[in-house]
């Protein structure tokens, strides 16, 4: 059994249902097997259940009460409004950091920055979608805004969902890396509106290429789930 104190107990099981479910391990629809993930993870299902609440919250799961939980259905039509709320948050991130940002805030962005382009180079697209997600969690922790940061954080969930779906598409990491070295230099020298154009930008665009990636592979599209069905009866 996992002996870490509760709340890191807690994050643990939270980071690995989440990976569940973004890497399609739990499809959508399907019951979520409490007995099997409680012994594959050596915790009872109490702890279990407190994680599978946070995930309800982020949107993963729906709970039914006295039927279980299950894994929620993905709708690809929530895309395009969430990529236009972040792209407000973006904007006012970009706004507050250059005047709030210590150093040490900005040493922190260029490592990984740099963890960013080594990713790119060994054409690791998962890692590079990780090390995204902590950039960009990073720059809205460097506004001091703590409301802000937490409604940021919200919505990067929901989107990381999808944001896998680009996983694969090397000419939009390549350019979303060249996007990043704007964003560098607007926060270097710490010009407060063309980082929020460059934040607001590289948000649209890689929106524009969800939405491309969506449409192209028919993923998460109801003929796409009937073929699932299908191949698996």
């Amino acid at each position: 059994m996992l002996d870490e104190a509760p709340a890191t107990l807690h994050d643990r099981l939270v980071s690995r249902l989440r990976a569940l479910f973004l890497e399609g391990e739990l499809p959508e629809g399907s019951r979520i097997p409490e007995i099997a993930l409680s012994e594959r993870f050596g915790v009872s299902r109490t702890p279990l259940r407190e994680a599978l609440k946070v995930m309800a919250a982020e949107g993963f799961v729906i709970l039914r009460p006295n039927r279980g939980a299950v894994v929620a259905p993905v709708d690809p039509t929530e895309v395009a409004p969430l990529v236009e709320f972040k792209g407000a948050l973006e904007r006012l991130i970009g706004l507050l950091v250059p005047s709030r940002a210590s150093e040490a805030d900005i040493a922190e962005l260029e490592r990984l920055h740099l963890d960013l382009g080594d990713a790119l180079e060994r054409q690791d697209h998962a890692a590079y979608t990780r090390i995204n997600y902590a950039f960009h969690q990073r720059l809205a922790q460097a506004t001091r805004n703590p409301v802000l940061a937490q409604n940021y954080e919200a919505v990067q969930q929901k989107i990381w969902r999808y944001r896998f779906t680009i996983n694969e598409l090397s000419d939009r990491l390549t350019a979303s890396y060249a996007e990043h070295e704007g964003i560098m230099a607007a926060l270097r020298a710490r010009t407060r509106l063309d980082l929020a154009e460059r934040l607001e930008e590289h948000n649209r665009l890689t929106g524009e290429a969800m939405a491309q990636a969506l449409a192209t592979t028919g993923r998460f599209s109801p003929s796409h789930k009937s073929r699932k069905r299908s191949r698996s009866a």
